[in-house]
């Protein structure tokens, strides 16, 4: 149900603490203690049968003799009285329940659970359940304290959502302590009905929440989950503590891939795609909202250090190196300037040490010329007490250039009362100070992922989608093996798989005896690679059951017959179907990686990338993308590995093809979304160099996929839906409309240049004169589970693809109501093409179940009215005098 009366949970009129009590210690006595005492303005209402007075307040015997529906319900009862209690508040009208109880998942009437009792009771009334089994929620804006809680939140403006009871009760003493204050303070539980989607979908929206932060112990619903995400982290900060690092989840698996492919390493990248920033502990947690709150990002990991001692220099540089940052080179014309100013003694480098004894002038000096350094991402100024010069006169004489500064500067005042004013002066500046240089290269660090991550949800890939896979040539081959009963997926069969979607491989052939490897040999040309072939063995080499370059007949012939003797050896019990037969691939400075598939429990199908070779899991480096991925995507999850840096280029090694290995991996991510029968792909090794890739080995393995499921239902982000694509006449020739693509941003960079003042003003509702990098990215990368947007396009003279109008539609997370707006080219208003994208759109919202769409257009905007009134919407003029245009699809 998403985000529907969840505002009831944030914003009650009243509160019914249902199991209060007057036993001291117990759970209702608490959290009626807390209800009353918190400085909630709203009735009180205390439900329990053995008492008349509870706290100086009325009780109530039950739930039905309440005056009225509670605005918030608060159950503290045994586990199988929640059942009814619910039924009974569903029936008052209550909307929102927080439900304390644990052990909802003893056996109810009729083999149901008592926790799915008790959602089957809330649904018909649309009441929201948080919990069971949580801590409960504070809203401390409100005086709202409906928890069980020891001690209360102060307010602020931060969100704070933990599944686990325990870690709630702690931040709050620990937050207390540190004077930090929350918008809301949320325990989740169980989550049988509020998840983690619900409330970052509302939270996102909250104009009194500036930064979300998330203590995660499992997500469930991988999609929902997603797109909640990644909306809440594109309108504010959202950092996420996932615990549960440890790589219990990989085991002994069909292909590497899926034994690599661990839960951490899935739930990383999936919070990277989000755009969350991920920390591992309490501290991290909020030192990040701190480094956050600043509004500038770093352009990448290059920190100038400038310290007045050499030892805290040193300990920042070896935290920053270790944790994957780089310390910036400093450019001559810096160097030169500083030791025009600096005593001879100075450091001559980065960390710039300006000596101890240095005055206010020195520091002024050395911070101006590292913040002009072109070389520098960010500025660190590390300060030890002198009693040569105060530290707030230093901190004083900094501030204007820390205020004017366009890239981050943190500071790091080392010691307690004597720099106590310096870091009250830049706190009060909004400049991020921390006691450690191992905490300040921490958040830098922080900083630099969280930039990194933001960057991924607005980056353009480039233009020109890859060439389309033979879908049907691949589906046909997997239905004939699924047929077949074959699930383990032999070399050559899963090489005509990657064919089939453009993925480069070495010719291979198979055979069943001697006659056909020399005849397959010969067919291909010497040398060559033989392999055995078993549905049993699952590392070749393990068993000897590879040997290359085989330079002609006599030597396959021998090496065949000493391969089965050995195999025979090693495996008796393994059945043999044969040989594969493999052309030798020369490429003796070609890098061996890995790419394959595995599917996650939780998120479904995820893409690898790592090094490759026979010791690929010794090597332990890999990085995981969730499908679909473009080339931007897939060149971030290269980036994630060591290997990166080798594909670079290193002495007598060029730069592999950093293109044909991006492009792999996106092909592969399209296997991953069109196959669902597909469990796991190995790719082993996929060969790189500078004159592109190939793989040379491969194998997969099938499941069938469950009968009468959406085949994308087990993808965490749903792919570009090309089932939506129509070829359409109109009064402009044919046209193309179809769902938009992030490869459309050049087309609709071009669209909008093509657009007159006016029409733009109608659309945006204001003047502007080109789209931003962030709005391009914004209108052409939609997520198609909770938007749509539909582009006409045609083919120009000059070739290129060009776009005509565009409608979309952002639906609300309930999946109730869709929120249109659309705009056509201006030249070609009057040609029908308005009416013809709004139709499409109609269908579309239709077909997914939307009850109505609404847009507002401007008073003046007499054209859209028109085709609003021709589409059937139903217009009125709204308070602010725009125009709203209401269109009922059901009933």
């Amino acid at each position: 149900m998403s985000m529907r009366n969840l505002n009831h949970f944030f914003t009650p009129d009243s509160v019914a603490v249902i199991g209060a009590s007057a036993r001291p210690g117990s759970v209702g006595a608490t959290v009626l203690a807390n209800v009353a005492g918190g400085g909630f303005s709203g009735p009180i209402w205390p439900v329990n049968p053995k008492y008349g007075e509870l706290a100086g307040l009325s009780a109530f015997g039950d739930a039905a003799d309440l005056p009225r529906a509670p605005g918030l319900a608060v159950i503290c009862t045994p586990a199988a009285t929640v059942p009814g209690i619910v039924a009974t508040l569903g029936e008052l009208g209550c909307k929102a329940a927080v439900v304390l109880s644990a052990g909802l998942d003893a056996q109810a009437a009729g083999g149901r659970t008592l926790r799915q009792a008790m959602l089957d009771a809330a649904r018909p009334h649309l009441l929201r359940i948080l919990g069971p089994n949580c801590v409960g929620l504070l809203v401390p804006g409100r005086g709202l304290n409906a928890s069980f809680a020891p001690v209360a939140a102060l307010p602020g403006r931060l969100a704070f959502v933990a599944q686990s009871g325990a870690l709630v009760t702690a931040v709050l003493d620990w937050a207390r302590t540190r004077r930090i204050g929350f918008s809301c303070f949320v325990s989740l539980g169980d989550g049988s009905d509020v998840d983690f989607g619900d409330l970052l979908d509302y939270l996102a929206g909250d104009p009194g929440t500036d930064a979300i932060l998330l203590y995660a112990e499992s997500v469930r619903q991988a999609r929902k989950f997603m797109s909640a995400a990644r909306g809440a982290a594109r309108a504010k900060p959202t950092v996420i503590v996932k615990a549960g690092r440890v790589a219990e989840a990989a085991h002994a698996a069909f292909s590497h891939t899926g034994a690599l492919a661990g839960s951490d390493l899935v739930y990383d990248a999936a919070l990277r795609r989000a755009g969350m920033l991920r920390v591992y502990s309490t501290d991290e947690l909020f030192d990040a909202v701190a480094i956050l709150a600043q509004p500038r990002r770093p352009a990448g990991p290059r920190l100038a250090i400038l310290t007045n001692g050499g030892g805290p220099g040193v300990m920042a540089t070896d935290a920053l190196v270790a944790g994957g940052g780089t310390l910036a080179q400093l450019a001559p014309a810096t160097l030169a300037h500083l030791s025009g100013h600096l005593p001879a003694t100075w450091s001559h480098g980065n960390p710039v040490d300006v000596i101890g004894d240095a005055p206010v002038e020195r520091y002024v000096m050395a911070l101006r010329a590292l913040l002009d350094e072109p070389g520098a991402d960010a500025v660190l100024l590390i300060h030890a007490p002198t009693a040569i010069v105060p530290s707030a006169d230093i901190a004083r004489a900094l501030l204007p250039l820390l205020r004017a500064a366009v890239r981050p500067v943190l500071c790091c005042w080392l010691g307690g009362a004597s720099v106590a004013q310096a870091r009250s002066l830049c706190l009060d500046a909004g400049v991020p100070v921390f006691d450690t240089p191992e905490e300040a290269v921490r958040g830098f660090l922080q900083l630099v992922d969280y930039a990194r991550n933001q960057n991924m949800l607005m980056q353009v890939p480039p233009a020109g989608a890859l060439a389309q896979p033979d879908r049907t040539a691949a589906r046909t081959r997997v239905a004939g093996l699924l047929e077949a009963g074959t699930t383990a997926v032999g070399e050559a069969d899963a090489k005509a798989i990657l064919a089939a979607y453009g993925i480069p491989v070495v010719q291979t052939e198979t055979a069943r005896d001697l006659d056909g490897v020399l005849a397959a040999a010969r067919r291909i040309g010497y040398p060559v690679a033989l392999k055995i072939l078993s549905p049993d063995i699952v590392h070749k080499t393990d068993v000897g059951g590879v040997v290359l370059d085989l330079a002609d007949d006599a030597a396959l012939a021998q090496a065949q017959d000493a391969m089965l003797a050995r195999v025979r050896a090693a495996l008796p019990q393994a059945r043999l179907a044969g040989f594969t037969v493999q052309a030798m691939a020369r490429r003796p400075r070609a890098h061996e990686l890995i790419v394959g598939i595995a599917t996650d429990p939780v998120f479904g199908p995820v893409v690898l990338f790592g090094q490759g070779g026979v010791a690929v899991e010794v090597t332990a480096d890999q990085a995981v993308g969730l499908p679909p991925l473009n080339r931007v995507l897939a060149a971030d999850l290269v980036s994630h590995t060591r290997a990166a840096r080798l594909l670079a280029g290193f002495r007598d090694h060029p730069r592999a093809d950093f293109e044909a290995l991006s492009d792999v991996l996106v092909r592969v991510g399209q296997m991953a979304a069109d196959l669902p029968e597909l469990v796991e792909l190995d790719i082993n090794p996929l060969l790189a160099d500078a004159s592109g890739v190939v793989a040379l080995d491969a194998r997969m393995r099938l499941a069938p996929a469950p009968a009468g499921q959406d085949p994308l239902a087990r993808l965490a982000i749903l792919p570009y839906p090309d089932d939506l694509e129509r070829r359409v006449d109109s009064a402009l020739g044919p046209l193309l409309v179809r769902p938009i693509r992030p490869e459309d941003a050049p087309a609709h960079e071009a669209f909008f240049a093509a657009l007159s003042p006016q029409d733009i003003h109608f659309r945006m509702f204001g003047t502007m004169r080109a789209l931003s990098p962030a709005q391009l990215a914004r209108f052409t990368q939609i997520d198609y589970a909770r938007e749509m947007a539909f582009i006409a396009t045609r083919t120009a003279r000059d070739g290129r693809a060009e776009t005509l109008g565009v409608v979309r539609v952002a639906i609300d997370p309930d999946g109730i109501v869709g929120e249109f707006a659309i705009i056509v080219r201006s030249d070609l208003h009057g040609r029908g093409l308005g009416h013809l994208l709004m139709d499409r759109l109609l269908d579309y919202c239709r077909a997914r179940g939307l009850e109505r769409v609404s847009g507002v257009a401007l008073a003046d905007n007499v054209g859209m009215h028109r085709l609003a009134r021709s589409c059937g919407f139903q217009l009125r003029t709204a308070v602010d005098g725009n125009v709203e245009m209401v269109l009922a699809l059901h009933g």
